[in-house]
């Protein structure tokens, strides 16, 4: 069974990449299900704090489990968090060695749109290539030169890091 970690950062995360990422995912256990065979995923919603709040108090999602709990995880999903980048990364940096330990440990990891940005701030993303929201690339190549982000492409892959 493959693990799904499914990040729950603090901000304004979008809540559509969360509980999209999380139906999907189920689905695919539905259909394992229907046809008498076992789960395919263990999907968890993974946070580093019980309680995350989102859209200034409007949401308030509740991670399964706290990164310190998961000790080993297949695939991690970071959602799209918007705001200022550099805000982001200091409200969230408990997740930055967890992600990066996975990944040395052979988890692959998955960005969903400008969360490019908060990747890229672990420095997993250094010499490889990286998609984000075309409406921030400027703001990316700027805070982020030494990532290759490419124009032409809405999803990339390299060596097991998806964006």
């Amino acid at each position: 069974m493959k693990h799904i970690s499914i990040l729950i950062p603090h901000g304004h995360s979008s809540i559509v990449n969360i509980e999209g990422t999380h139906q999907i995912f189920n689905e695919v256990n539905s259909f394992c299900k229907a046809m008498g065979r076992p789960p395919f995923f263990k999907v968890q919603l993974v946070g580093i704090s019980k309680e995350a709040s989102q859209r200034n108090g409007l949401f308030i999602v509740s991670p399964d489990v706290l990164i310190g709990d998961v000790a080993k995880t297949d695939l991690i999903i970071i959602p799209a968090v918007h705001g200022d980048p550099e805000t982001v990364m200091q409200h969230n940096a408990a997740f930055v060695p967890w992600i990066i330990d996975q990944y040395k440990n052979g988890a692959e990891v998955a960005s969903l749109c400008i969360a490019s940005f908060f990747l890229a701030g672990t420095g997993l993303l250094k010499g490889k290539q990286c998609a984000t929201h075309w409406t921030a690339a400027n703001n990316f190549r700027s805070m982020f030169p030494d990532v290759y982000l490419v124009d032409d492409k809405i999803m990339t892959e390299d060596d097991g890091i998806y964006t």
